[in-house]
């Protein structure tokens, strides 16, 4: 049931692997190298970070860690001289912060625990440390596997499958002439389900187009209602002034008061159209007094994206999560410039726009076409308006002279008339 909701149809093989390599052994134990790779396409860990836990099968204990540390050192009463790092038996471990001294690094350290999605920057979708553990066993028949391994991301939603035995990995010198391998390398799996990670969802999605003055608004309670005390405090827009910015993300959400009570709004704006191509406009908008987004991304799926021609304020990678099909695009901020969606307020948006080139054996603005299928934000499905809501071109309706009823009608009584003619 667990894989079933996990599943993502615009990323199927998404997932976070924990690759735990032991690359040497010690009197009572070995040292191991624990790397993160995040292979989701679009879903990455933002700040506070990783929290990586597990529980040991034995009576293991960490005698030290480099480029990470245990959040608590439990009861280590019963060692003399060097304590462990730590003696608890369901440790919990997280990255250290930038700044770390250098002699407590390796690499793909010390980031806080921040990592990227791999299709957005794959150079820092990974994410490492080393331990030393005792008491473990010294050889590949004795040693276990880490059992009920948690990954917080930086709250719920993962869920961690049993450690696997695989083929050692390899590593490379420096100067890449020469390789050595793990002793033994096990592979732990972990998938992500909005389900399990919010009762409610994140984000909505509103319309609107230069052929219809209607703009269709996210659907009222996308994300909760101003009256349910579930959804947390929120604060009406006219005293958002005296709010305070802590300055640290706060994952208990302070929201602007809105209809749809969602963290995040994405507009959709058909702009312009022009004979060979057609330009949208979108617009993302932070409600959330507590959280600034970095390294924020947005997916759409649309027909329209195999045509893409120009972007312009954000960055944009094509996703094909199945061969022949291009109708899916990663956005994301350039980097020093709107890579951060600052918290609610007058800062709290960027926008693009988008210019489309018309493929004619399939472009309309009829029926609602010229909008997304769906929109994902930070890895999240928004909620869309229902189609039937959707801002409609002003000659939608049928028109008469191609109506089946008119036609009748006319030429019932163009027989009336035929017929009272030849009576006279």
């Amino acid at each position: 049931m667990l894989l079933q909701k996990a599943y993502d149809a615009l990323d199927p093989t998404g997932n976070i692997t924990i690759k735990w390599d032991i690359i040497s052994w010690t009197p009572d134990g070995y040292v191991a190298r624990v790397t993160i790779f995040n292979f989701q396409q679009y879903r990455h860990i933002e700040a506070p970070g990783w929290q990586l836990g597990w529980t040991w099968l034995k009576k293991e204990v960490i005698w030290s860690m480099v480029g990470a540390q245990a959040t608590e050192q439990g009861d280590c009463s019963k060692f003399k001289g060097d304590l462990p790092h730590c003696c608890k038996k369901t440790p919990t471990v997280v990255d250290l912060l930038p700044g770390t001294p250098y002699n407590h690094q390796i690499s793909n350290c010390c980031r806080g625990g921040v990592v990227s999605a791999w299709a957005q920057d794959p150079a820092t979708a990974v994410s490492s440390f080393q331990i030393s553990v005792g008491q473990s066993g010294t050889t590949n028949t004795t040693v276990r596997a880490p059992r009920n391994v948690t990954l917080k991301a930086p709250g719920p939603g993962y869920t961690c499958g049993p450690a696997k035995t695989v083929a050692p990995t390899k590593f490379f010198s420096d100067d890449k002439r020469r390789k050595t391998q793990a002793m033994l390398t096990w592979n732990m799996t972990c998938t992500y389900s909005q389900f399990l990670a919010k009762k409610t969802p994140t984000c909505c999605v509103s319309l609107s187009s230069f052929y219809d003055k209607t703009i269709v608004p996210c659907p009222t309670c996308s994300c909760g209602c101003q009256n349910n005390s579930k959804t947390g405090t929120c604060v009406d827009q006219k005293i958002a002034s005296v709010i305070q910015a802590s300055g640290k993300n706060n994952h208990e959400p302070l929201l602007q008061c809105t209809q749809h009570m969602c963290p995040i709004r994405v507009h959709w704006h058909v702009k312009t159209n022009y004979k060979e191509y057609w330009r949208v406009k979108v617009a993302i908008t932070n409600f959330n007094y507590n959280m600034n987004y970095s390294l924020w991304n947005m997916v759409a799926q649309h027909p329209n994206f195999d045509n893409v021609t120009q972007l312009f304020s954000f960055n944009y990678k094509p996703l094909s999560p199945y061969s022949g099909i291009n109708d899916t695009a990663m956005l994301w901020g350039i980097k020093f410039y709107n890579d951060m969606l600052s918290q609610a307020g007058p800062l709290g948006n960027v926008q693009s726009e988008l210019l489309f080139q018309k493929t004619p054996s399939k472009f309309t603005f009829d029926k609602g076409w010229a909008f997304p299928r769906r929109i994902y934000f930070n890895g999240d499905n928004c909620v869309m308006p229902p189609p039937d809501s959707y801002p409609w071109l002003p000659n939608a309706t049928p028109k008469l002279s191609t109506s089946p009823f008119i036609v009748l009608l006319i030429t019932f009584f163009s027989v009336l008339i035929l017929m009272q003619i030849s009576c006279f």
